[in-house]
């Protein structure tokens, strides 16, 4: 097995390090800058009927359009670091996802704006508009509670994910990563083919995150062969299980769909003190 922990470490610590590098980053700001104005100036030739035929079936006639879009990129970059970061702790991984639920919100409620006409009117939109207050202050409320999940994750000091063969852990989880990696590309591609067709299809940040709840409990199981105390199966899988509130809260109807984050991320925070308080580091290796 150690050949084929190394083999992965050999693939994954390169990837990684490409796309966490300073450089990389500012060139996708760049790129995002540009794909932003550019989806604004095609939509505003759609609406002077200056686009082709072909082409200006394709192209939305609202501006708020391209809002959407920018967030939707924003969106697939935080997916990737998500995948970067599940060989990191359990919590850290956990968090990330609370990150990603807080910006799907903040993109729910300017997609909302894609069904205002413009110029923008209070009349006869007042249910968009209690939408977007819905989605926008629960994305703030879930991004505050966020803070607080990781102060008390950083008093933890992650001493109970330690395990004695960490190198083995942490490349096994290298590996699903990995795996997660080549889903989520072959997954928005075919998104990306289905919309050019005009084909619809459900929104595929829902579809992973279903195989985000698979990998949740792989991982679970993964720890308790490294880790096998009652402890880490507990705290791990509530983890997993406020992961698994997360999916729910994304098909879930607006106000509800905020209600359900809310629950999640206090499951998590609740889950970090209880397991904190009541159970002292002399007594966390109970099997």
């Amino acid at each position: 097995m150690n050949k084929v922990y190394e083999r992965i470490t050999w693939i994954f610590d390169p990837l990684h390090q490409f796309y966490e590098h300073e450089k990389m980053h500012r060139k996708i700001s760049i790129l995002l800058v540009l794909l932003f104005v550019s989806s604004l100036f095609v939509i505003e030739l759609k609406r002077r009927h200056l686009l082709p035929d072909l082409l200006s079936h394709m192209i939305p006639g609202n501006h708020f359009y391209a809002i959407g879009g920018a967030f939707t990129v924003i969106l697939i970059l935080e997916v990737i670091s998500l995948i970067f970061t599940l060989p990191c702790s359990f919590s850290r991984s956990v968090g990330k996802q609370f990150e990603i639920l807080s910006l799907i919100l903040m993109r729910n409620a300017f997609k909302e704006l894609s069904h205002f006409q413009e110029p923008v009117t209070y009349l006869g939109n007042e249910q968009g508009i209690l939408h977007i207050l819905s989605d926008g202050f629960g994305a703030v409320a879930i991004f505050t509670l966020l803070g607080v999940y990781y102060i008390l994750q950083n008093k933890a000091q992650d001493e109970r994910d330690r395990v004695d063969d960490i190198y083995s852990f942490v490349a096994a989880k290298k590996g699903i990563a990995l795996i997660l990696l080549t889903s989520f590309v072959v997954m928005g591609f075919r998104a990306l083919y289905l919309t050019a067709i005009g084909v619809e299809h459900t929104d595929f940040f829902h579809d992973f995150y279903t195989i985000l709840i698979i990998t949740d409990i792989l991982v679970v199981l993964i720890a308790q062969c490294f880790h096998p105390s009652f402890y880490s199966v507990f705290r791990n899988s509530g983890f997993a299980l406020s992961t698994m509130i997360i999916r729910i809260a994304l098909v879930a109807p607006v106000y509800f769909n905020v209600l359900l984050g809310l629950a999640a991320i206090v499951l998590a925070i609740l889950l970090t003190v209880v397991s904190g308080k009541l159970f002292p580091l002399q007594k966390r290796g109970w099997k």
